[in-house]
């Protein structure tokens, strides 16, 4: 008998579980990743980019199209400040959550078949929920710095007074932006294979095959 078997015991079950999620999860953005590389617009994120470099050569090269473009930033900005202080109510209520596991560990282990009700994993999965949400918070206030930034570049008239104010820099700076954005709604979809385990490691498997089938559908260009 080795000194680990009593905590393979205990929790080889949601460590196996939470070893297949992240396996699963990091080969599909491998496969994302591989069909990106051979055409960018095969994926949402590409098109996405390809259209706000569009637009910021567009928007640049007409100066009567200041004002919408400052709109439409602004709109972006909002968005993401709104996700953001989503995301901080969510970080608040998780710390409330920690707080309270000797109460409830085993109760919301009630359909838990074969995973841990130790009061300490408990703990450990709201803390990686925790850092979830702060990377969503973190992700989105980015986000709106990049764009508080291209606010002052996109308006700076032609033709560029420098290299990095050219139209192709503030359009990386603006898709930048928009990455960041998306880093933040991944934290919150990653959150709900998190929230499922809380209640037990086969609901975590359950729910990562959801979230990959789900984000299949949504990374896919339905043109391409």
């Amino acid at each position: 008998m080795t000194i680990f078997e009593p905590w393979i015991r205990e929790f080889g079950v949601d460590l196996l579980a939470m070893a297949f999620s992240a396996v699963l999860i990091a080969a599909y953005y491998l496969s994302l990743r591989r069909r990106s590389k051979r055409d960018p617009t095969l994926t949402i994120h590409g098109l996405n980019e390809l259209a706000r470099a569009h637009w910021v050569a567009g928007v640049m090269a007409n100066s009567g199209k200041d004002v919408m473009a400052v709109q439409t930033l602004r709109n972006f900005v909002m968005g993401a400040s709104l996700m953001a202080t989503t995301a901080a109510f969510l970080i608040l209520g998780t710390l409330t959550l920690s707080g309270q596991a000797e109460n409830i560990a085993h109760s919301w282990h009630a359909v838990n078949l074969a995973g841990s009700s130790s009061a300490g994993l408990w703990v450990a999965k709201v803390v990686l929920l925790l850092a979830d949400f702060i990377v969503a918070f973190f992700a989105f206030a980015m986000a709106i710095r990049l764009a508080n930034h291209v606010v002052f570049m996109i308006n700076v008239p032609g033709p560029a007074p420098h290299p990095l104010l050219a139209p192709e820099q503030v359009a990386r700076r603006l898709n930048l932006a928009g990455a960041h954005f998306a880093t933040g709604m991944r934290a919150f979809f990653f959150a709900v294979p998190l929230v499922f385990w809380l209640f037990g490691p086969a609901l975590l498997a359950m729910a990562t095959l959801g979230l990959v089938f789900a984000l299949y559908r949504l990374d896919r260009n339905p043109a391409a």
